[in-house]
């Protein structure tokens, strides 16, 4: 008689890194939610330089390691994270350090998201028959477009968009260079508004996160978010033949 009890278990066993990160989500939404802001950065910028001018390198790499910390945890406090990354090191390379910090930590999502079920879950979609099967054929011919979308355009939550592409088979490659790549417009924004800080804590005023929406930034972003859809449109275009 043949043993069954194996794939089970391994089974199971997969879904621990991610059942970890979802856990540390929970407790860090409930235990974290007022620490990492905006004031928690105000209150203590001096001490932040002083650390900073006296051990520069190790500044970036406790820094990133946060930061990779916040993402990979999806903890709150990513906006704030890139506010001091933009103080303390300047839009640049303070912006190097928050894309490819953002990048790692949403890196380590999708490879648990995809260890854990997504490898399953893409590889039902791509035997199953019907819609479903069309869905995931749609997805696949247009996989750099709809990454770099889900990107420009964050209407949909970070954390949902690194399982996404786990979830429908997008290879690891082209998952990094999209993430990176498509959070520069974002995060180069909100890393020059942390670039400025230190004249809005004198004045005694609190940045404004809603820059984005301004028209000479928020055009530029859309016409990026058009060149990214424009494959999607010439294939719908010629009737799904390849360009």
């Amino acid at each position: 008689m043949s043993d069954t009890s194996h794939p089970r278990p391994r089974s199971l066993g997969r879904l621990i890194p991610f059942a970890a990160i979802v856990t540390v989500a929970a407790l860090g939404a409930v235990l974290l939610g007022d620490v990492l802001s905006f004031e928690m950065l105000r209150d203590n910028r001096e001490s932040l330089i002083a650390y900073r001018d006296a051990h520069y390198l190790a500044a970036v790499l406790v820094f990133m390691a946060a930061y990779v910390g916040i993402v990979a945890f999806s903890l709150p406090g990513a906006v704030a994270a890139t506010l001091t990354g933009g103080f303390l090191f300047g839009t640049f390379p303070g912006v190097l350090f928050n894309v490819s910090a953002a990048t790692i930590g949403a890196t380590a999502i999708f490879l648990a998201a995809r260890w854990g079920f997504g490898e399953r879950m893409a590889a039902r979609m791509e035997a199953s028959e019907g819609r479903v099967k069309r869905i995931k054929d749609g997805i696949d011919e247009n996989q750099w477009s709809m990454l770099f979308l889900i990107r420009l355009v964050p209407l949909v939550p970070f954390f949902v968009a690194n399982l996404v592409p786990a979830v429908v088979g997008v290879p690891l490659r082209r998952f990094v260079i999209s993430t990176f790549v498509g959070i520069i417009p974002g995060g180069l924004v909100y890393t020059s508004v942390g670039a400025g800080l230190g004249e809005v804590f004198d004045a005694g005023q609190t940045p404004d996160l809603g820059i984005i929406f301004e028209p000479q930034i928020l055009l530029p972003i859309l016409g990026l978010c058009a060149l990214a859809a424009l494959p999607i449109a010439i294939k719908a275009l010629r009737g799904g033949k390849d360009i």
